[in-house]
């Protein structure tokens, strides 16, 4: 029995991503999140995810979102990021299941300043809510992390209520994740603020709970956006471990699970195996790959110029003769298809690590 005797291929969303997310608990795996900018990265992601036979989450961060909708555009009140959104939202949703796979429709990190731009994505959620009984995005991220505990679940609690009425997941965030992503500068936080204690965990997870089973949690164990040199990040997801255990005493005999939190790893890129393998044997079902996709998406780029710098200089004339047409090499078709199928390694290796390859 695989993944697709339990969810359907395409966009899921509600009861179906609990069953997604519950057999990736129950098989030992997670499913990465690829931060995408335009068709192309999107494009990207679901081949790779296609040809090994697995599930994939595409998520938009702010940024990102701006620039699917165009760096032409004013972006005042999140009005850019908004249309982004919707539009990769609305792109995913015509194709996914022309790929075979379940797939995930996540927004990513939302601060306190950018809740515009969450309020015009939850809006375009209800709307289509209205027309299809299911929510545009399957799911969102607030990341209030920087805001006290209670300000937090505060907040979080008033969108989890608007959302749940809609069937659509919340990714919260407790613990700051350092380093620097998209205009968020975490590199000079206090140390002791990317660890979450097991309090605050059971804290969002008793006030939740009573609201939706559809939530999911970013605990900080030291994670940092980016890639640094071995050495330079401190990791402990073993604490997750320890997480897992307190809410499970707090439960008691209410607890049908081993591991009832679904725990989310962001800053995954330059995480090594073991780090990744602890983080899922404890709870982790998602983990977010941004820039070391981003990097492998380059790389095809530079490749192919460097083999074809001869043909990219002028568009007539090249060493097959002077009057020989270049059309072929600049097109770009060409060459941004050479930066996808870098890029869909990235993401094939992404999956391997977290052990979901023909999971479907």
């Amino acid at each position: 029995m695989g993944i697709l005797d339990v969810v359907p291929a395409g966009v899921v969303t509600g009861d179906d991503m609990l069953k997604l997310f519950g057999y990736a608990r129950e098989h030992k795996f997670a499913i990465p999140a690829i931060n995408c900018t335009s068709t192309s990265t999107i494009n990207a992601a679901l081949e790779a995810a296609r040809d090994i036979n697995s599930p994939i989450i595409i998520q938009f961060s702010q940024g990102g979102a701006a620039f699917i909708a165009g760096k032409g555009l004013s972006n005042k009140n999140q009005e850019a990021s908004i249309v982004g959104a919707i539009a990769g939202a609305q792109y995913i949703r015509a194709v996914a299941k022309s790929y075979g796979i379940p797939v995930v429709i996540h927004s990513d990190h939302c601060a306190k300043k950018l809740l515009p731009w969450f309020d015009g994505m939850l809006a375009a959620d209800e709307e289509y809510f209205k027309a299809h009984g299911e929510p545009l995005f399957s799911s969102h991220m607030l990341d209030l992390s920087e805001e006290t505990k209670e300000e937090n679940i505060e907040i979080c609690l008033k969108y989890l209520k608007r959302m749940a009425a809609i069937n659509c997941f919340l990714e919260m965030e407790i613990g700051i994740t350092g380093g620097e992503e998209d205009g968020v500068n975490n590199e000079d936080v206090d140390n002791a603020a990317l660890y979450t204690q097991p309090e605050d965990i059971w804290d969002i997870y008793k006030a939740f709970s009573e609201v939706t089973p559809l939530f999911s949690i970013a605990a900080g164990f030291g994670n940092v956006h980016g890639v640094y040199a071995p050495g330079n990040v401190k990791l402990h997801p073993e604490l997750l471990g320890k997480h897992q255990a307190y809410v499970r005493e707090q439960l008691g005999d209410a607890n049908k699970e081993e591991k009832p939190v679904f725990f989310v790893f962001h800053g995954g890129s330059g995480s090594n195996e073991d780090e990744i393998a602890t983080a899922v044997s404890n709870g982790v079902i998602k983990m977010n790959v941004d820039t070391d996709t981003q990097w492998a998406y380059w790389v095809g780029l530079r490749e192919y110029y460097q083999a074809k710098k001869d043909y990219l200089q002028t568009q007539v004339g090249n060493p097959d003769g002077e009057g020989k047409p270049n059309k072929k090499f600049y097109d770009p078709r060409v060459w941004i298809r050479e930066a996808e199928k870098t890029m869909g390694e990235r993401v094939k290796q992404a999956c391997k690590d977290l052990g979901n390859v023909s999971t479907l």
